[in-house]
């Protein structure tokens, strides 16, 4: 797996992530879900570095100029409900990009620390010889996303693979790179060290998904 991490290098992403982390300025779910998406945003540009691309030509007013433009037929996946705000993020810079949706849980069939994923929802175009960008924010124990995509690929193998995450943890990441294909890139924009007993990110942020739409029952 080839591993992006993008705030090994200091920019403006630093303050959105501040931001999201910030116990009193994640109270406000608006600003939380913006800043999730403006960190899709620079996800995008960065992955657009890696994209193929080929020559167009443009009429303007004044003539005519070629323009290197990306030919990639992108998949944007988000695992519901988190991902949904960087989701729209991403969608902002692939604005052609297809759209599919999955569902992903975790069951304390104990009511303990011990958990299992659960798909139950799946809606996507084709994804066969596509590039799939599988966008999850909080990449943690990596299991939901390792349920996610041996439910996908049921359905078409894609060109390239894309993992987008925005916090993850070095076990969460170290699992996946045991499950996804050697040539699949995970762009992340930080990277937190360690997970507590019940599985979460230390210091990540909490949940983001109560954090962006309210508590769930």
């Amino acid at each position: 797996m080839i591993v992006h991490h993008i705030s090994e290098k200091n920019s403006i992403l630093n303050k959105f992530i501040a931001e999201i982390r910030d116990v009193n300025i994640q109270k406000d779910s608006l600003r939380f879900r913006r800043n999730i998406e403006r960190i899709g945003e620079i996800l995008s540009y960065e992955i657009s570095k890696e994209l193929s691309y080929s020559v167009k030509n443009i009429t303007t007013p004044l003539g005519n100029k070629s323009i290197d433009l990306p030919k990639n037929e992108i998949v944007l996946c988000s695992i519901l409900r988190a991902g949904l705000p960087l989701h729209q993020g991403l969608l902002n810079y692939f604005d052609n990009a297809e759209n599919a949706f999955i569902s992903a849980y975790r069951h304390h069939p104990k009511n303990n620390e011990e958990f299992e994923i659960v798909v139950e929802y799946f809606a996507s175009p084709s994804i066969e010889n596509k590039t799939l960008l599988l966008a999850d924010p909080m990449l943690a124990t990596g299991q939901s996303l390792v349920a996610v995509y041996e439910a996908i690929k049921k359905y078409g193998t894609p060109k390239e693979l894309h993992i987008v995450a925005v916090i993850g943890a070095k076990e969460g990441i170290e699992f996946i790179k045991n499950h996804f294909p050697k040539d699949t890139h995970l762009w992340i924009a930080t990277i937190d060290d360690t997970l507590n007993e019940y599985g979460y990110i230390v210091p990540g942020l909490g949940d983001a998904g109560d954090l962006a739409f309210g508590p769930k029952l």
